[in-house]
């Protein structure tokens, strides 16, 4: 089978190979696909592997061959699921890879804002604390995260991890989400997303986008936190209003906010966060530990050979998932 990736760099820059995922098929690998070379380069594959290129109904239709779809990801919402469905193609996803790794990393932004390290680190490289004369120097409030609230939206495996890591600093654990499930061996209490932006200290988004959720924290909601509270993405960037949220950081409604995330990436000049005050930007990396990619391959090389096995797995699109697609 013609295997072809067409954005594998940054699941391996370098230290991550492909080695198992070659041995199934004719393999060609491409850093980065600009949309139109998208048919060109996947023309003839059976399989295609893809992680931000998008595969639109149009694409599908033009590649007769296509048989099996890869997301290098969770989210798979970059394939036109309907358009895979309707032509009897498997779609599976990755979809636990990187939960310690994002949970780290929300705990990594959450404490940096408390507690400032590296605003502090600046300011010793700058000379300040041979200036002030004193053993202990700061800058900014330095605050614990002991007895203050996390509301987190969307509790499932990352949004649980981030919960017991949280709990483990004692804070109060909030959480949200349409489905329930069994409850984490921690304390945490259940609250709606209006209550959950009004109560907690942080606010941290773990859901996937969808078509009713797109744009969910708005100006409004932003005014319900308190203008203590501190905002975190490293889910999706859409799920934010970005003229909303910084123009919150600018006029004080919050205290501050870190994301990973934004619409459209990479970041365009004019995305109004660039200019948002008491903000951090990261370039979508809260996934990106070498731990959490060498998982993703190897799931990855999992759903290749579950495929040509004829019993895919961690297959997403519903009619293909239940056998009811008839090829």
């Amino acid at each position: 089978m013609k295997i072809v990736v067409l954005d594998g760099y940054t699941l391996n820059p370098g230290d991550n190979p492909w080695t198992e995922v070659e041995k199934l098929g004719e393999f060609t690998v491409y850093d980065r696909t600009p949309a139109d070379k998208i048919i060109e380069r996947a023309q003839g594959a059976e399989i295609v592997l893809t992680n931000k290129t998008p595969l639109s109904r149009e694409t599908i239709a033009a590649l007769p061959q296509l048989q099996f779809i890869g997301v290098l990801a969770t989210g798979y919402n970059v394939v036109d699921l309907e358009a895979a469905t309707e032509r009897c193609i498997p779609v599976s996803n990755v979809p636990v890879y990187g939960t310690d790794a994002v949970a780290e990393y929300v705990m990594a932004l959450i404490t940096n804002h408390y507690r400032t390290p590296v605003l502090h680190a600046d300011l010793v490289s700058k000379g300040e604390w041979q200036k002030s004369g004193d053993f202990s120097f700061w800058r900014a409030p330095l605050h614990e995260l002991a007895g203050k609230t996390i509301g987190i939206v969307g509790f499932g495996r990352i949004g649980r991890r981030v919960g017991e890591l949280a709990a483990a600093f004692k804070m109060k654990v909030l959480a949200y989400d349409t489905y329930h499930g069994d409850e984490p061996s921690y304390h945490f209490d259940w609250a709606e997303v209006d209550e959950l932006f009004a109560q907690s200290d942080v606010v941290t988004l773990h859901c996937p986008q969808t078509a009713e959720n797109t744009g969910m924290v708005d100006r409004a909601l932003l005014s319900r936190m308190k203008r203590s509270a501190f905002f975190v993405n490293t889910a999706r960037g859409g799920l934010v209003n970005e003229a909303d949220l910084a123009q919150a950081l600018n006029d004080g409604v919050i205290a501050g906010a870190a994301v990973d995330v934004v619409s459209a990436e990479p970041i365009k000049d004019d995305n109004p966060l660039l200019s948002a005050a008491n903000l951090l930007i990261t370039p979508h990396i809260a996934w990106a530990a070498v731990e959490a990619r060498i998982r993703l391959m190897e799931t990855t090389a999992e759903n290749i050979r579950a495929f040509q096995a004829g019993s895919p797995i961690n297959v997403v699109n519903p009619s293909v998932r239940e056998k009811e697609c008839v090829q």
